[in-house]
């Protein structure tokens, strides 16, 4: 399958890498920040993380400071209240798991044989979108407006205006528009992986980061989207009074704190589960051998993620919900440790079988798992109802969740710097440094946290800015205090051991640490993820496969060169990954600075109520997505195939369940559904907590979303018609049939609002007509969604952009359409016949 040693002379070489570099290189100047080279961005990602983990950090020791001794008045309570609060959401929000979709979008090309990954613009966008948004949220502080009711929000404190001030809705769109930026990148993540490995990696041939990137990207797209639909409930109530946690008005706080921790508790294994990632491919390079177990340990993450979703109500276990909801759950609590322990034994028995190498970045994995172990015993405590009942929001738990994840994440991260570190840069990290780093760090946070148990079970709440002295808690916060600044320290030395200057090495050695894993080919003088996309049959490709990365550098492999003058990466099978497209990636653009710039004045705008500034970034950022699509989505090609090298052609342009682009829609609809479910969930939700859910007050009706219904089943078949006419060479009857579904969608939007306003359901008087406003607006704007790519389809048909055989556009647009039908059922027969109309 490769060809003979010797068949491109040093000249040949040369010409080759020469065009690889004019296609890859990264631009100059003010172009520099518009490139979208997936591992520059990458880079970026991650350095912002972590600066936005040391500004939370120092919040941190300001809280320390605060809680030294008793009855200390260097913070406010205000301030108090804005630090923590913002402690937790940049540490949540903004590193921890930024920086694993940071990691992820780095080292993916290269540990999957990749010369990039699909939608590199995508990544730009969401990075923009990331820094805008943290930028927001953390600059709030510096004008005593940061949130200031706890990083998760709870209502009604956090939508009494008059305490939280503007805070909240800083809170709620700034984290909106932040989760944009983890959508995004979580579809990148999925096709990536599932489209563009190198030719013969086979599923089970997958390296472990990448399969766990697979379900935590997964799991992104499950436990975020309901957060974002209780931001758009929570911030309705703030802005237009609409009650869906106002008790009075048939509203209920619960349903934040259900919508918030089914986001929440797997959001800890979204965090975690990457962190294991990074282990499983240290460990198995410092013992020299190939890890342990492998479908086991690939079962045991598939079985977190899968468990995390069902433990969200341990948070709620004091909210007075029924015995056998809090036997449930406790007990689904219990059995997650089953397969988070198997990973871990998993780790045990591969350095057991092979000869460890005690380096720095085993250290501190080691060290990571130790602090995480004791974490998961506490959390064995609080998941059975009785002790949470007495440790519940005391320091206990704050104690339980740093042991978590400082442990089960920071560690690990830090010990994935100090690995990765020769990758990106050349150059290896010092060793003396890191010694000090990990034992100032790993004494410091247990000195730090540690007490923190014993202050929790004394009865020491969390939240509290000072306390009175004499009742036991003095010498815990004093001893946590020291802690926290010896583990500053230990961090502090770390970023120094990163940020110094350090002589390039004399010899060139890409694999520093004997790995047996494909990303240690990668060259990083380079700018592209593989100078030549290589076969795999291995799982340790560089340990099984002589001579791998000299025929790599050589260019005997799949797209040794770039003739085209494109960037061009390899699309493989989603199961057996044999070579089905050579992708043609999107390159220097400014559009997706334009688009994340625009986008994010329209959630800083709707912060400060500035309603026209709105709509001018909402039609900006119209425009710029429309712009992208346009400029940047699979242009027709000059010729239906490409050499590909190894004597094979494959088509530049593939259409439907083949294409990069259906699977990213068919991706973003199922987070979409995600966070449309979670309304129905509220609907439901108040249907079960009143005895007459409607209050007396008139519904809207069967005829008009009955109407709203039909009209969209028909829209939707009307678009299945035309993309079959598309397909059939009839163009002119399928944009007669774009047309007449643009028709059709309008007017089945009309239909859909007009129920609830010919009924005149007041959406600020209870919550019922609130609950419909909401999800018939929802479905609304998808329709307007949904007519927006009618007209674009139309327009690229008309402009010879789309044809019978280039029909890329119509395909994903009748698939959003799919989904639109589904929601459009649900929507209008849940409001218009349940509760049956009156």
């Amino acid at each position: 399958m490769k060809r003979e040693l010797g068949n491109f002379s040093p000249e040949e070489r040369a010409a080759q890498e020469a065009r690889l570099r004019d296609v890859w290189e990264t631009p100059k100047g003010i172009r520099y920040w518009t490139s979208v080279n997936n591992s520059q961005i990458g880079l970026w990602y991650g350095v912002t993380a972590f600066i936005f983990m040391l500004f939370a950090g120092l919040l941190a020791l300001l809280i320390r400071l605060q809680l030294v001794v008793p009855n200390n008045d260097l913070l406010t309570a205000d301030f108090f209240n804005q630090a923590f609060t913002l402690h937790g959401t940049v540490m949540m929000f903004l590193f921890a798991v930024p920086i694993f979709e940071a990691i992820a979008i780095f080292l993916l090309p290269s540990m999957l044989g990749a010369r990039e990954l699909p939608f590199p613009r995508l990544s730009a966008f969401g990075y923009w979108s990331f820094l805008i948004g943290g930028i927001f949220v953390c600059g709030s502080i510096f004008f005593n407006s940061a949130p200031n009711t706890g990083w998760f929000m709870y209502p009604p404190l956090a939508t009494d205006k008059e305490f939280s001030g503007i805070g909240a809705d800083i809170w709620l769109l700034g984290l909106s528009f932040i989760e944009v930026a983890s959508i995004a990148a979580a579809v990148e993540i999925i096709v990536g992986i599932m489209k563009c490995r190198a030719p013969g990696m086979r599923v089970n041939l997958m390296p472990m980061f990448a399969w766990y990137l697979l379900i935590v990207a997964g799991m992104i797209l499950f436990a975020f989207p309901p957060l974002i639909a209780g931001d758009i409930l929570f911030e309705m109530e703030r802005m237009f009074d609409w009650p869906f946690f106002d008790a009075e008005r048939g509203g209920d706080p619960l349903l934040w704190q259900h919508l918030f921790w089914i986001f929440g508790h797997p959001e800890v294994y979204i965090i975690f589960l990457p962190a294991i990632a990074l282990m499983a491919m240290i460990v198995p390079t410092f013992a020299q051998r190939p890890i342990v177990g492998y479908s086991w340990i690939v079962l045991a993450a598939v079985g977190t993620g899968f468990l995390s979703f069902g433990l969200w109500v341990h948070h709620m276990f004091t909210t007075g919900l029924p015995q056998i909801s809090l036997a449930f759950f406790s007990a689904a609590s219990e059995a997650v440790v089953i397969p988070t322990g198997v990973q871990i034994f998993v780790f045990i028995a591969t350095m057991l079988a092979g000869r460890v190498i005690f380096s720095v970045p085993m250290l501190f994995g080691a060290g990571g798992i130790i602090i995480f172990v004791i974490g998961g015993l506490t959390g064995v405590m609080v998941a059975l109802v009785p002790f949470d009942w007495q440790a519940h929001d005391t320091y206990f738990v704050v104690a339980h969740l740093h042991y978590v994840l400082i442990g089960g994440m920071l560690f690990p991260v830090v010990a994935g710097v100090y690995y990765y570190f020769p990758f990106f840069t050349g150059k290896k990290l010092s060793d003396a440094w890191g010694k000090v780093a990990f034992w100032l760090m790993f004494i410091g946070f247990n000195i730090g946290f540690f007490p923190m148990h014993f202050s929790g079970l004394r009865g020491m709440p969390r939240r509290v800015f000072t306390y009175p002295e004499g009742i036991g808690w003095d010498w815990f916060n004093l001893i946590s205090t020291i802690g926290a600044f010896i583990f500053a320290t230990g961090v502090a030395t770390f970023v120094i051991d990163v940020v110094r200057p350090r002589p390039k090495p004399s010899e060139r050695n890409l694999n520093l640490w004997n790995s047996g894993t494909l990303e240690w080919t990668n060259d990083p003088d380079e700018t592209w993820g593989m100078r030549s996309v290589p076969i795999i049959n291995s799982r340790y490709p560089l340990w099984d496969q002589p001579n791998l990365q000299e025929d790599i550098e050589a260019g005997r492999f799949y797209l040794p060169d770039a003739k085209s003058g494109y960037r061009e990466t390899l699309v493989t099978s989603v199961l057996d990954a044999k070579p089905i497209q050579c992708l043609r990636v999107g390159g220097v653009s400014y559009v997706t600075i334009i688009a994340a710039l625009a986008l994010g004045g329209v959630f800083i705008a709707l912060t400060f109520h500035w309603w026209i500034t709105t709509i001018v970034c909402a039609i900006i950022t119209l425009i710029a997505v429309l712009v992208w699509l346009w400029t940047g989505t699979a242009p027709i090609p000059e010729a239906p195939e490409m050499d590909v090298g190894l004597g094979e052609k494959l088509p530049i342009y593939v259409s439907g369940p083949a294409s990069v682009g259906w699977w990213a829609m068919f991706i973003t609809m199922v987070g979409d559904g995600t966070a449309f479910a979670s309304l129905i969930f509220g609907y439901f939700f108040y249907w079960t907590i009143h005895e007459d859910f409607t209050a007396g007050i008139a519904g809207p009706g069967v005829f008009w979303p009955m109407v709203a219904l039909v009209l969209f089943l028909i829209a939707w078949g009307v678009m299945v018609v035309a993309r079959e006419l598309n397909g059939r060479g009839r163009i002119a009857a399928a944009r007669l049939g774009l047309v007449a579904a643009f028709v059709l969608t309008v007017a089945g939007s009309a239909a859909g609002l007009a129920g609830p306003y010919v009924h005149g359901m007041e959406p600020t008087a209870h919550v019922y007509p609130a609950i419909v406003w909401i999800v018939a607006i929802w479905t609304v704007a998808h329709g307007a969604v949904g007519a927006i790519m009618q007209l674009y389809c139309l327009a690229r048909s008309l402009t010879g952009r789309m044809t019978a055989e280039y029909d890329q556009d119509i395909c994903n647009v009748v698939l959003y359409w799919h989904f639109m039908a589904v929601t459009a059922v649900v929507t209008f027969s849940v409001i218009g016949l349940f509760p049956l109309a009156r």
